[in-house]
């Protein structure tokens, strides 16, 4: 009895490790891809991003690989993780600079840094990031649809911008830092076109100029 159930035993090691050894290539290329996809637009996202990292890791050489790569930057942009997002993007964008995506994949990258943007009181370095991708992506592809696209979100930056230049000063004219205030309002003034604070900072620039003169006549 004890031999039959030693037997048993040994039948159903043999047999569980014979499919964990061949779970890798009942799962061709072929598959992984169609099951990353299909997981992808059923809005699966981390699911897909395990399927086509398996694909990547697995046959490295498939011609499905560069698709994978792809949708693995998409996936974590849909879920808002937009900084494994931007790095895997960059990661494609340096290992295909030629493919024919570039222009999307630029376009993505800028997109993950806007939806960043915060309040005008906050720090700029998203809005600063989107407006050089986008200005990156006018320069080398002007006449691709994705530059367009990024016309209204480049106005967008411009717009944030130019609000914490205003916000920082009006804070130091609040503070009655009239020098500091007013090299703020020049610079909203000379750096950015009217996105809806050019006239407020002619205004303010004007003010400063009005009380700093009236400190130096007092002096």
């Amino acid at each position: 009895m004890k031999r039959i159930i030693a037997l048993i035993l040994i039948l159903l090691f043999v047999f569980s490790g014979c499919a964990w050894f061949k779970s890798k290539e009942e799962e061709t290329a072929l598959e992984l891809v169609s099951n990353g996809m299909d997981q992808f637009n059923n809005e699966d996202y981390q699911d897909s991003i395990e399927s086509f990292e398996k694909l990547r890791d697995w046959y490295p050489f498939s011609k499905y690989v560069i698709l994978a790569e792809l949708k693995i930057a998409d996936a974590y942009y849909h879920i808002k993780n937009y900084e494994e997002a931007v790095a895997a993007y960059e990661a494609f964008e340096n290992l295909h600079p030629r493919n024919e995506a570039i222009p999307y994949v630029i376009f993505q990258i800028g997109l993950c840094h806007y939806e960043r943007i915060d309040t005008i009181d906050r720090d700029q370095t998203p809005a600063k990031n989107a407006l050089d991708t986008f200005n990156r992506l006018k320069k080398q592809f002007p006449k691709d649809g994705y530059a367009y696209r990024a016309e209204e979100n480049i106005k967008k930056c411009i717009k944030s911008l130019a609000g914490h230049e205003f916000y920082v000063g009006f804070f130091y004219y609040k503070s009655k830092h009239y020098k500091a205030a007013l090299n703020r309002f020049k610079s909203v003034l000379s750096n950015f076109p009217d996105v809806g604070f050019h006239q407020q900072a002619l205004q303010y620039a004007s003010l400063c100029e009005e009380l700093l003169t009236k400190d130096q006549i007092i002096k």
